[in-house]
């Protein structure tokens, strides 16, 4: 089998995964009108008892998340603000919606402004009322409003720290929701007492309801001492003011709703299901995927290894899925994300191995400050790249994977895929 027909496999698996998790998609199968009744998940909340309704929220999915919910809700939307990253709200407009762009992952001014348009919605909903809030992956920087005491530069600092310093998306959240004034639970209270109903499209490995997109509606299971103690692992500088967050049992939390509605185990499943359709003998290894990139790849080459020397666990033709979200601790001035840096150390793994083909793709089509999704290697790869005098091993070293990729053409190039459910990873054997 050759790279073309391995290659044209793992573009209808990506294309089956993102499928699975269309942001559109999934709120109408978690949200639906039965006559004057609005059913989400298994509760139903009359319509005609609510004097308005209101729509805000933040992600990367917040556009098509809120082009779901208004169809849903037809003309019963009073009115509605998100916030989404920057060329992702690809022109959407409703009646009585604000849609702001802003920075990501690094918060910006209008993630700021965006954050405002959303909190002085809540804060005008009261008793009577329902607000319906939609949370994706990205929310924790799209959604920001400083504590008080902190400013935006403040902001900034702590993120970009964390960012380069290796830290998971939890321990970032523990912090990131303890200098906020709308994380951590925070935008529940803002919305009390009016009722509540947040659907969530997670893009945390375990879709622990209180880290993505720093919980804004649910009860915050960390504390300031917590957030200080991911602090000092790192060597981050504390910021000047850590502010505690409500914790189960609060009041703003007695008219809430959480529900998930998509994940990542939704996009391997399908994806999984997508490689059997295809003749391949499948596996999900799983979704909880965490660690350093470039010592995941080291898994992901070993894994490929064995299919195609021993047909273990599965008889090539194989494919084997995972899902999760890996780090980078950045040590050079280079270009690239996590799903490139693993692609470029699986490279290296998987040198003069041939039939086996590897795809590390972020869902949401964005992997780092790159306009790349990821990339993808063979047992080939290491040989183009001698030819064209790269020089894989100084590339990895200097976190430079983006333009170790771009001249083999080897990078993703999806666009904002409307979706975003961490990372998938692909391995193919013929």
């Amino acid at each position: 089998m050759s790279r073309g027909s391995l290659e044209a496999a793992a573009e209808q698996l990506k294309r089956a995964a993102l499928d699975a998790v269309d942001p559109e998609a999934a709120v109408r199968r978690a949200l639906r009108r039965e006559g004057r009744d609005l059913i989400a998940a298994d509760r139903r909340y009359d319509l005609d008892a609510y004097g308005r309704v209101f729509v805000i929220g933040g992600g990367k999915a917040a556009v098509p998340m809120a082009s779901a919910v208004a169809d849903v809700l037809g003309g019963r939307v009073s009115r509605g603000a998100v916030v989404t990253k920057y060329d992702h709200a690809r022109g959407w407009s409703a009646p009585g919606f604000c849609v702001v762009e802003a920075g990501h992952p690094v918060p910006d001014e209008n993630s700021v402004r965006g954050a405002q348009a959303v909190v002085e919605l809540a804060e005008e909903a009261g008793p009577g009322d329902l607000v319906i809030c939609l949370i994706s992956g990205g929310g924790s920087a799209l959604l920001t409003r400083p504590a008080p005491g902190l400013t935006l530069d403040d902001f900034q600092a702590v993120t970009d720290a964390l960012l380069r310093s290796g830290a998971t998306i939890d321990e970032m959240n523990a912090v990131r929701k303890h200098c906020s004034a709308i994380k951590g639970g925070n935008l529940a209270r803002l919305a009390a007492p009016a009722d509540l109903v947040t659907l969530i499209l997670s893009d945390v490995v375990g879709d622990p309801l209180d880290v993505i997109a720093s919980g804004p509606t649910v009860p915050d299971s960390t504390s300031v001492d917590d957030a200080r103690e991911v602090l000092a692992r790192y060597g981050v500088e504390e910021p000047r003011v850590l502010r505690e967050t409500p914790k189960p049992g609060d009041a703003a939390f007695e008219g809430v709703q959480n529900v998930v509605v998509g994940s990542n185990r939704t996009a391997a499943a399908a994806a999984v299901d997508e490689a059997r359709s295809l003749g391949y003998e499948a596996l999900l290894l799983g979704t909880y995927v965490e660690g350093e990139a470039r010592e995941v790849a080291k898994v992901a080459a070993a894994l490929a290894k064995g299919l195609r020397a021993h047909g273990d666990p599965l008889s090539p033709p194989a494919c084997l899925v995972w899902g999760g979200e890996t780090t980078v601790t950045v040590r050079g001035e280079g270009k690239g994300g996590r799903n490139q840096e693993l692609a470029l150390a699986a490279a290296l793994a998987l040198d003069g191995w041939p039939d086996v083909f590897i795809m590390a793709l972020a869902t949401d089509g964005t992997d780092g400050p790159t306009d790349a999704g990821g990339a993808v290697v063979t047992g080939e790869t290491m040989t183009r790249a001698r030819e064209l005098g790269l020089d894989a091993r100084a590339a990895l070293e200097a976190n430079d994977s983006y333009h170790f990729f771009e001249p083999l053409g080897d990078l993703i190039r999806t666009g904002p895929t409307g979706t975003n459910v961490n990372d998938l990873l692909f391995i193919l054997v013929a």
